[in-house]
């Protein structure tokens, strides 16, 4: 699950990582106390009005922009609130800003020059282990380090038998070529953000960048935090997060009925049961001459009112041409889902598209004898040729 930078840093700044401090606003007129709040709490004159969406690469888009005074504030804020701001992460059709975030000046001047740093904790699944990325050359060309300096790129790896060890977090410090009272500041954040990560069963922890401000403290001027969804039943409080605005709303919606969907671009709906079997699915549409246009895992108990939900939600895409229906019959008898699908299309009367069952498995004949003989424009098999070659058939 995504957050917004905002509540990423509240996270943060609740296990002791230093933050860039900053006060949410839904409109100008808000964007503009929240200024005045800023300089009467930190004395910062200038402030930095940041596009609150779930999508990086925000200042490349015209979604950050700096106010040296309220004028400024309440011109830029109107400016960002209400626009469809693209970046690369969004896609071309962008996402429209609800709210900013009115956050304090940290590149002050001081004594020494500031310094931007890249930093992200993730999990390693190919080794079974969370590692800290890292590197000196922080900011908004960061994907362009990797790919053109990946020797810039730093990774350090935690055992989780033993959680990260401080000779770690001084090994990170020392390769960013930090020294006294930095040197320190950064130990003491790496340390709180692993921790903070950790706890939180969060998938990413994303900081980019971290600061060395002139003064040598070290501070998450951003924070890019993916929940585990899976771990929020420990995590209530950070459940009451999640911003369903952000989010696609058929997704959504498919959450609701407890079925997993991803929209894709495809003309081909498919319906399956498991997500292997999903995948394979998708790869049949694909040499049957189609594209699929979704993943959707019905699980393990496909019955009416699932088929039903997931016609719903498959229909919603104008790009359908057909959907194919694809279960393997092991904890559901085959028959069962046959009859789901029969009542579910009566219950929706006509159905636009053709639909194609396969079923295989318990039952899977008397599941295949239920369909044809439903008098309902539903074409069924058994073999997974079977149904692609009905794919090619009904597109063509």
């Amino acid at each position: 699950m995504n957050i917004h930078e905002y509540q990423g840093k509240a996270i943060l700044k609740s296990f002791g990582v230093r933050i860039q401090e900053g006060i949410v606003a839904n409109t100008p007129e808000e964007a503009v106390e929240a200024a005045k709040q800023l300089k009467e709490d930190f004395n910062s004159d200038w402030v930095v009005i940041k596009a609150q969406i779930h999508a990086g690469g925000r200042g490349k888009g015209g979604g950050v922009k700096l106010a040296k005074n309220l004028d400024e504030v309440r011109e830029k804020s109107s400016e960002i609130i209400g626009m469809q701001l693209v970046t690369p992460q969004t896609g071309p059709e962008g996402k429209k800003v609800s709210k900013v975030l009115v956050a304090q000046d940290v590149y002050y001047p001081g004594e020494s020059e500031t310094k931007e740093i890249y930093m992200s904790v993730l999990l390693d699944r190919a080794k079974g282990r969370n590692i800290i990325m890292y590197s000196t050359e922080g900011g908004m060309d960061i994907e362009e380090v990797a790919e053109k300096t990946p020797e810039l790129i730093f990774k350090e790896e935690i055992d989780p038998k033993v959680g990260l060890q401080g000779f770690q977090a001084r090994q990170i410090a020392f390769n960013l070529g930090l020294e006294g009272a930095a040197h320190k500041e950064m130990v003491k954040f790496v340390a709180a953000l692993y921790k903070a990560y950790d706890a939180t069963d969060s998938s990413l922890f994303e900081i980019n960048p971290v600061l060395k401000t002139s003064d040598d403290k070290i501070l998450a001027v951003d924070a890019k935090v993916n929940l585990d969804e899976n771990a929020l039943y420990r995590h209530k409080d950070y459940a009451e997060m999640r911003d369903f605005a952000e989010e696609d709303p058929t997704e959504v919606e498919a959450d609701k009925s407890n079925l997993n969907y991803v929209k894709l671009d495809g003309n081909v709906g498919c319906m399956v049961n498991g997500a292997g079997l999903a995948m394979a699915t998708m790869d049949i549409i694909k040499l049957a001459g189609g594209e699929p246009a979704n993943f959707l895992d019905v699980g393990g108990t496909a019955n009416a009112e699932t088929v039903k939900a997931g016609f719903n939600i498959i229909l919603k895409d104008p790009n359908v041409k057909a959907i194919l229906i694809n279960i393997f019959g092991g904890i559901v008898r085959c028959d069962r889902v046959a009859q789901g699908v029969i009542d579910a299309y009566k219950d929706m009367g006509n159905i636009p598209v053709p639909i194609i069952v396969r079923l295989q498995g318990t039952n899977a004949e008397e599941a295949k004898k239920l369909i044809d003989e439903s008098g309902l424009e539903v074409y069924s098999a058994i073999l997974l040729k079977e149904a692609a070659d009905l794919v090619t058939k009904v597109l063509s």
